[in-house]
């Protein structure tokens, strides 16, 4: 099995070290395409203003000034010789993509990028960057079991998996839950207002650490109680029963104002 490995996090990550080791355990043939620098948060953007410079670390690993996106399509179409990858590994993030992050979430990005490209795609989170004892640990000991049975039962090929790990002590995790995409009932990004030397005032944005109180069956459920989450995602947003609702009302001959 060929495996492509990127992240948002960066080449340098600890994260994306983490991944290695994972893909490792699942084959021998793995390649490696990731952000020069941090991208986290840049979703599906595409560099288009600017040149995107590769630089070739190794035979089988590369470094781009692109996004996550920019890296998935340049490795499956120009940077890999021969056959495309049979799979795309994204992450392993620090920091957990649940809920509405995943809209804007680098990670998720990459693996959609593959999946838009007919690769198989995952994107791989690790939950608690900012609690204390964060480590890959989880990531590292369940992931190349579960990445090795999606692989094996698989999935649609328009849907990439996103899978959360939890924070806890190995001994603690103890299932795997496959789940729908939550919503968190509170605004957790907010922008701190600063003020540089000069005396020009900038923004600095970031998330307050709370937790919501979502449904059962959710990710960040799922999360929240230890578990590792597993949630099919795909890039159809439109919302059909709003469809069906304004057909009636907009549907037909357009309006004049």
């Amino acid at each position: 099995m060929r495996i492509l490995l990127t992240n948002d996090d960066g080449i340098h990550a600890d994260g994306l070290a983490a991944l290695e080791r994972i893909a490792a355990q699942l084959s021998d043939d793995v390649w490696v395409c990731a952000p020069e620098y941090e991208q986290s948060g840049a979703s599906r953007a595409l560099t288009l203003a600017d040149p995107i410079r590769v630089r070739t670390l190794s035979e089988r690993r590369f470094a781009t000034t692109g996004t996550p996106t920019d890296c998935v399509m340049l490795a499956l179409n120009d940077l890999i010789p021969g056959r495309k990858p049979d799979l795309v590994l994204s992450g392993v993030n620090r920091g957990a993509n649940l809920a509405e992050d995943v809209t804007m979430s680098g990670t998720v990005a990459g693996a959609i990028e593959g999946m838009a490209l007919g690769v198989p795609s995952i994107a791989l989170s690790q939950m608690g960057f900012y609690e204390p004892g964060h480590s890959f640990e989880p990531a590292e000991t369940f992931g190349p079991g579960v990445i090795r049975r999606a692989v094996e039962v698989g999935w649609p090929a328009d849907v990439v998996l996103n899978v959360n790990f939890p924070n806890r002590e190995i001994a603690e995790i103890t299932e795997v839950e496959v789940t729908r995409q939550g919503f968190r009932d509170m605004q957790v990004r907010h922008a701190e207002k600063r003020t540089d030397l000069r005396g020009r005032d900038y923004y600095w944005v970031g998330f307050r650490q709370l937790r919501s109180s979502p449904p059962n069956g959710t990710d960040l459920r799922a999360l929240y109680e230890g578990r590792i989450s597993v949630t099919p995602l795909h890039i159809d947003l439109t919302h059909q029963p709003t469809v069906h609702a304004l057909k009636g009302a907009l549907g037909g001959t357009p309006p004049k104002a």
